[in-house]
């Protein structure tokens, strides 16, 4: 038996050694489930002798995914390169690769992003003669976005009275058909956008039974991370690949399902057993990350959620300090605040500044808080922000690469025809693209004998352009990613073009394309890649994240994100900002239990960032929309147990100037530190007070005394503090154990003798 088995607890152990049968794995936030993930495969190869090539391990980050080989590696060696193992999407495209011939496709379809599928979509309203106005390509992108991720096709969604219903309600009816267009435009520019990689895939594998069957065979052992995000497509995908030995291993966390948005189904995890009746179900409860007070805070809050499976998270660190409450006047005064307790909390306990983050609700709030940190020269990242990739200068070359290898490719045609500039208009190119489509032939086919469809002044130009192609095309079967991509940078014209802009911009530009080819020549160097080819390095570029993407030079920086963002990290120090209604829960998510559900799921998941320190802020008022609004703080202030919450001291005179509602006056109790033991702690006992219960004067409060309090039941007071400006009493209640409450808002009744 190997060490590393040695360093589990008792669920974790079970949950790597339990390898054959359905196996769901609840893991509470900071409970340790990469580790598990880690383990069991590295199990799976070295205790019981299984090919690596027969494991598949699905994650939704290639970052998540790069780590866990990593881990695997230092367990098993070498062997764990061989894993099937990746995000949805770039597992899937690999076996679209293999297998896109079946559904029409070319082996070297091209990857459309999401800026790739906008443009395409505008062409489409456009020449169907539509209001962009009201056909906003956002929304009609989320709309087939949606329908593929539940498996609708554009054949089926014109036929699905209640979506054509529901678009012809919202005034946008021709949704339907834009959808049909997108879907025969993506399939004759031998391309696939992101959504395609997973609704393509199921068509294989339910159009094609052989292929199917192949895949079956081959994976033994399947194993899903982060389950709770799945949606309908990915979870089929699984349950056909799985069918066969129902060696199906998902790890996830209920109380972090935030992705509805994206069309992640949460039902996929609450109705798991349904589906396996046989099924194994392990929790992990214990967190490794978060002080005491900050782990069951974050219970009190998610325990208000009907929608979740039961589990009991506990953690036997350090009790921790309580979360403070910080209050401000106005959004400008929040940052003010949160930077300068920063700055604090740095110099006092000698921290980093990347040992900070700042969590918000939505981007727009990053405006306040960056102008204060810079006021107090305090450095600081953005993580969401524009990504390497979807720059300009990027994207130009990157078209070129990809049309390069697949000449159907029209988003990539209409980026290139004209840059540099070639005297070729708009115009002349919707005159190529509805030839091609009018002629019912590949669009390669209409420019390369372009003289009949367009005037004889641009054909010369284009020309031009296809015998450039040809010769690139020639370059990418001889040389490597790294000299072709340098061949095609400087024969296009792009490098040149870039070179001779001195201006800073254009110096800015030009240093982004060369760091682009050095990401290239990296990739090319890499002495444990195989396949070199700038089809490969394409590839690996279109199914970046902007996490994958991240790199910074100095990393010791404050982290600002928001809370989708956020998930899967950690930091020593979070500030939650922005609690307040309207904003956290957002006023578009409290139409429905569901929404509000998952709004407390997403401030569950911020709480749980936290590994040391908890700040939450509020503000009076707030900039929105162009006009200063009134603020009251966030109901899930509310859901937080006010033992494991205190206002700020260090900023009292914002404090004093702001008190808070009487609703929210409870969230000033600052209750007593808990004994930290070994063992989960019992649950709480719920204490229910008489219907005439009123609470009384509190001023002649003595020790001796007996109390009642409307959720912490019956008491005796055991110490007074009547130092300072709060009167304080710690009271010993008969079911909870001790409490220290703040007489000036603590709901007492006196008992008398």
């Amino acid at each position: 038996m190997n060490e590393y088995l040695d360093t589990l607890n008792e669920p974790q152990r079970e949950g790597v050694l339990t390898t054959e049968g359905p196996v769901m794995l609840i893991a509470g936030a900071g409970s340790g489930k990469t580790r598990v993930l880690t383990f069991r495969i590295a199990y799976l190869i070295q205790e019981k002798n299984v090919d690596p090539f027969s494991i598949m391990a699905l994650t939704f980050t290639n970052k998540a995914a790069k780590e866990m080989r990593e881990r695997i590696e230092k367990v098993v060696g070498s062997d764990a390169r061989s894993l099937m193992m990746g995000t949805f999407h770039s597992v899937f495209s690999r076996i679209l690769r293999a297998e896109a011939h079946h559904l029409g496709y070319p082996n070297n379809f091209t990857i459309y992003d999401t800026d790739d599928a906008k443009q395409l979509l505008r062409t489409i309203i456009k020449e169907k003669g539509l209001d962009d106005a009201i056909y906003k390509v956002n929304t009609v992108l989320s709309r087939i976005s949606a329908a593929k991720n539940r498996l609708i096709s554009a054949e089926e969604y014109l036929r699905n009275a209640e979506l054509m219903g529901d678009d012809a309600a919202n005034m946008r009816p021709e949704i339907g058909a834009i959808y049909k267009i997108y879907t025969m435009r993506l399939f004759k520019s031998g391309a696939m956008d992101f959504d395609d990689l997973l609704f393509n895939t199921d068509k294989l594998f339910k159009e094609h039974l052989d292929v199917l069957n192949k895949y079956q065979q081959r994976i033994q052992y399947l194993m899903v991370d982060e389950f709770q995000d799945t949606n309908l497509c990915q979870y089929y995908i699984i349950r056909k690949l799985a069918a066969v030995r129902e060696n199906v291993c998902v790890v996830g966390d209920d109380a972090q399902s935030i992705y509805a948005f994206r069309g992640a189904d949460i039902t996929n995890i609450l109705n798991f057993e349904r589906d396996y009746s046989d099924l194994k179900v392990i929790k992990l409860e214990q967190n490794y990350r978060s002080t005491s007070n900050i782990v069951q805070a974050a219970n009190s809050v998610i325990k208000r959620n009907r929608a979740q499976l039961p589990k009991n998270v506990w953690t036997a660190n350090e009790e921790g300090k309580l979360i403070e409450l910080i209050k401000a006047v106005s959004d400008n005064e929040e940052g003010r605040l949160v930077a300068t307790s920063i700055f604090q909390e740095r110099m006092q306990h000698q921290m980093k500044y990347s040992d900070f983050a700042i969590l918000y609700r939505t981007n727009s709030q990053s405006r306040a808080l960056e102008e204060s940190l810079r006021r107090m020269n305090i450095p600081y990242r953005m993580v969401g922000g524009l990504s390497f990739y979807q720059r300009k200068e990027i994207k130009d070359l990157l078209a070129y690469l990809r049309f390069t290898m697949n000449q159907q490719d029209e988003a990539s045609f209409r980026r290139i025809i004209n840059l540099p500039k070639r005297g070729i208009g708009d115009a002349t190119v919707d005159k190529i693209v509805v030839a091609a489509n009018d002629h019912g032939a590949p669009l390669w086919d209409i420019v390369q004998n372009v003289t009949p469809f367009v005037g004889g002044r641009v054909a010369g130009p284009i020309d031009d352009f296809v015998a450039m192609i040809k010769r690139f095309a020639l370059e990418i079967e001889r040389k490597d990613a790294y000299d072709a991509a340098f061949e095609i940078a400087k024969g296009s014209g792009l490098l040149r073009e870039l070179y001779e802009d001195k201006t800073v911009e254009g110096l800015s530009r030009y240093e982004n394309v060369q760091e682009l080819l050095n990401a290239i020549k990296e990739f090319t160097d890499d002495p444990e890649r195989q396949d070199k080819s700038l089809g490969a390095f394409l590839q690996e570029v279109s199914l970046l994240t902007g996490q994958d993407e991240e790199k910074d030079k100095d990393p010791d920086k404050v982290t600002l994100m928001t809370i989708h963002m956020a998930k899967g990290l950690e930091f020593k120090y979070v500030y939650m900002v922005g609690m307040e209604e309207d904003l956290f829960p957002s006023q578009m998510m409290i139409n429905s239990r569901a929404d509000l559900e998952e709004e407390r799921r997403l401030f569950y998941v911020a709480i749980t960032r936290a590994e040391k320190r908890l700040f939450l802020s509020y503000a009076l008022s707030r900039y929105r929309f162009g006009r200063l609004k009134n603020s009251e703080p966030s109901r899930f202030l509310d859901d937080i147990d006010p033992a494991f919450i205190k206002v700020s001291s260090k900023f009292s005179s914002v404090v004093e100037s702001t008190p808070p509602p009487s609703q929210y006056a409870k969230k000033l109790v600052s209750g007593i530190r808990k004994t930290v033991t070994s063992a989960p702690p019992t649950r709480p006992v719920t204490y229910k007070p008489p219907a005439d219960f009123v609470p009384g004067d509190t001023s002649k409060l003595q020790v001796g005394m007996r109390v009642e309090h409307p959720k912490f039941g019956l008491g005796t007071v055991l110490q007074m503090d009547t130092s300072g400006a709060d009167r304080k009493a710690r009271i010993g209640f008969k079911d909870i154990g001790e409490k220290t409450l703040l007489l000036s808002f603590a709901k007492l009744r006196i008992i008398e003798n």
